[in-house]
């Protein structure tokens, strides 16, 4: 069993607050809620609002009265769920501790109409990392150079996360058969199931086409006049789907960093995919699984500290880019190059100069590279990923 990252900070702050956990289907969000009620409370209940009885007990605010922590699973599926969770809150609290777990739509039904602000902290939960699989930990300064950790398992790891993705159950079965058929279930369900029961979508074998297209997409800054004359669509139908998609974890999008930066691009996104594991692509692949770790690193300080750190990538309209910026508060903290192989640190050079980034890294994916060329640091891609969460 692998320690999920957020479970002594959720774990904490359920002591004062009610705690959301959103991600991804079958990235272990009810898993780690029955764990949190196991390790910290004498005892919880878990509610799940798909189980008819469960569904019962819900509405008519039938709650355990011995529970020390009462999950609520797929609450957000129920109309009026923040007022109901409000009112428990208001009238419970001390009683017993609340956690609401939930897919995407959790996030989209929490923005509209916020009735638990300040009673509630939310959490975002990340598939697995070379990190957390490790289970290394250190302390991390803004501002400061990244500490890096020598470990003999970590290529093994990286090439695994390579092959069948952060997801844990392919991960963990790491059979090709059993991926395979994880894959097409995981999307028909996000389709046909959980996608069509939120949005009225008038057309769902062109939402299935843009899925099969967008693996293709990934890495480049997206262009929504391209994509819509693939599809044969409008510019809004496909901004539409790309939203909902979005919503959903199925692919995030990091945009430029344009500020000091002259003819800098400030619109186009970048598109990567929550599960990197179905490109084909080997450069394009690790890529987005590099996007994806920092992406995780950006979330876990916005969602356990409040703190504005953020994830950019750097391009000018002459056509310099570099893949990824790491910033706090707006200030560049490092930037980061993905190279199958060690290769020209030209633009990485430029941009670090002209916006003063202190760090700069070109990550590499073969093993066992380490060195620093003009004050770029070519790593190894199992070596640094050990610096994040």
């Amino acid at each position: 069993m692998i320690k999920r990252y957020l479970t002594e900070l959720i774990a904490r702050d359920l002591k004062d607050k009610i705690v959301l956990v959103s991600g991804p289907r079958q990235v272990g969000k009810t898993t780690l809620a029955q764990i949190i009620g196991k390790e910290y409370f004498k005892s919880f209940s878990y509610i799940n609002w798909d189980y008819q009885p469960d569904r019962k007990k819900i509405i008519n605010f039938e709650l355990p009265a011995e529970a020390g922590l009462i999950i609520f699973d797929e609450l957000h599926k129920y109309k009026n769920w923040k007022s109901y969770i409000k009112g428990i809150f208001d009238k419970y609290k001390g009683y017993f501790s609340l956690m609401v777990t939930g897919s995407a739509k959790m996030d989209i039904y929490r923005k509209g109409g916020d009735s638990l602000r300040g009673r509630y902290y939310h959490y975002r939960l990340h598939p697995l990392s070379l990190n957390e699989i490790l289970d290394l930990t250190k302390k991390i300064n803004f501002f400061s150079k990244l500490q890096f950790s020598l470990n003999k398992k970590a290529k093994e790891v990286l090439n695994l996360l390579i092959k069948f993705g952060p997801f844990p159950e392919p991960f963990l079965k790491k059979e090709e058969n059993h991926w395979r058929r994880w894959q097409g279930e995981k999307l028909d369900t996000l389709i046909k199931e959980e996608i069509r029961d939120l949005a009225v979508i008038y057309d769902l074998s062109n939402l299935q086409v843009l899925v099969e297209i967008l693996p293709k997409k990934v890495g480049a800054p997206l262009s929504i006049n391209n994509l819509r004359e693939d599809l044969e669509t409008t510019h809004k139908t496909l901004t539409n789907y790309l939203r909902i998609l979005e919503l959903f974890y199925f692919h995030f999008r990091i945009y430029p960093y344009s500020k000091k930066i002259s003819r800098a691009l400030k619109k186009m996104a970048k598109l990567y995919l929550w599960d990197w594991s179905i490109i084909e692509n080997e450069g394009v692949k690790f890529e987005n699984l590099i996007a994806s770790h920092l992406l995780k690193f950006v979330d876990f300080f916005q969602d356990s500290q409040g703190q504005r750190v953020s994830l950019h990538y750097l391009r000018d309209t002459q056509g310099r880019e570099v893949d990824f910026l790491i910033t706090v508060d707006d200030k560049p903290w490092f930037a980061v190059e993905t190279k199958v192989e060690d290769e020209s640190i030209a633009n990485l050079l430029y941009f670090g100069e002209r916006l003063k980034i202190p760090f700069l890294y070109q990550v590499v994916l073969k093993s066992g590279i380490d060195y620093f060329k003009n004050g770029v640091r070519i790593i190894s891609a199992d070596k640094f990923l050990t610096a994040l969460i």
